[in-house]
């Protein structure tokens, strides 16, 4: 029976994948990662695309970097396209499904997982990546979202990050994840990335907008260009506008999907609110309410699969 409260995936595709064959050699002896030294001191600068196969604005800001011959002023710079094997198994007649094979790549980065018996496509290749996340100083990972909402940045609850991001300016919203409430563990929180006693300069996910958006790609550009420009790799541009004010939320609960009839009260995409005690979906037998008044939801499933995350509920801070 079709469920009411998931509506069918209409946005346009007015971006999709296009032929990574020629970044794969890289020049570090990891496939697809590109390394450019500039000999001069400064800060190591990750910029990471593709952690989900069919996020692709972070594939137009990494092949815009390499194709224009973007190199650094100071320090250095590595581009890296992470989960190719996922995005080659995009099929444009079903284009949500390469998200992932197995394993989010995006919760795996935990020495539990990365040192485990188990074995994945992500896996495999986060092991292959684990020396290009210890190298950098700085992290950019680039995302986007199935829902057409406004873009934000994601990071761990640390100051440097707040900074960080604040100082790259827009998006405006950020979604603060304090450390212990995390699902697993992502690529911004790898290691020294994840530990608030390192020198690590910060790590950042950006979600740029819905995955196939011609504007999510433009923004992954962006982004991509202020953060390098703000690391002092490159030159800023003389029309870059002032920071906004950042708009932050606190990320307070997630939750998981537990049934195969969950369902959500009324149709959502994200940044709706609801009010203390209000029931937000049913998780089976399991009720969802919100914890608090002005209760925002961000990323809310729109298609619920038992073991992967159901909807985040945060509150404005």
């Amino acid at each position: 029976m079709k469920n009411p409260a998931f509506e069918p995936d209409t946005a346009p595709l007015e971006v999709l994948p296009r032929d990574l064959a020629a970044y794969r050699k890289g020049n570090v002896g990891i496939p697809y990662v590109h390394r450019f030294e500039s000999g001069r001191p400064g800060p190591h600068v990750l910029i990471n695309a593709i952690t989900h196969g069919n996020e692709i604005c972070g594939m137009v800001a990494a092949t815009h970097l390499l194709d224009t011959g973007v190199r650094p002023k100071i320090g250095t710079l590595t581009v890296s396209f992470a989960h190719v094997e996922a995005y080659e198994a995009f099929d444009i007649e079903n284009p949500y499904e390469n998200r992932q094979l197995v394993h989010n790549l995006n919760r795996i980065w935990s020495a539990a997982m990365l040192d485990g018996p188990e074995d994945s496509p992500e896996l495999r290749r986060a092991r292959e990546l684990r020396p290009v996340l210890d190298a950098a100083d700085f992290v950019l990972d680039i995302h986007s979202t199935r829902a057409p909402v406004q873009p934000f940045w994601v990071y761990t609850e640390m100051d440097r990050n707040t900074a960080l991001a604040s100082a790259v300016g827009a998006p405006q919203v950020h979604l603060v994840m304090p450390p212990d409430l995390f699902p697993g563990t992502g690529v911004m929180g790898y290691g020294r990335h994840g530990d608030p006693d390192s020198d690590s300069g910060g790590s950042l996910v950006v979600e740029c907008g819905q995955h196939f958006a011609q504007s999510a790609a433009a923004l992954a550009t962006d982004v991509t260009l202020r953060f390098l420009a703000h690391l002092g790799l490159i030159d800023a541009s003389a029309e870059t506008p002032p920071p906004p004010v950042p708009q932050r939320y606190r990320l307070l609960e997630v939750h998981m999907v537990k049934s195969e009839n969950f369902a959500f009260t009324r149709p959502v995409i994200g940044f709706e609110t609801f009010a203390k005690g209000e029931l937000i979906a049913m998780n089976g037998a399991e009720e969802i309410r919100s914890p608090c008044d002005d209760c925002t939801i961000f990323m809310p499933t729109r298609m619920p699969i038992v073991g992967r995350e159901a909807v985040y509920l945060t509150v404005a801070i």
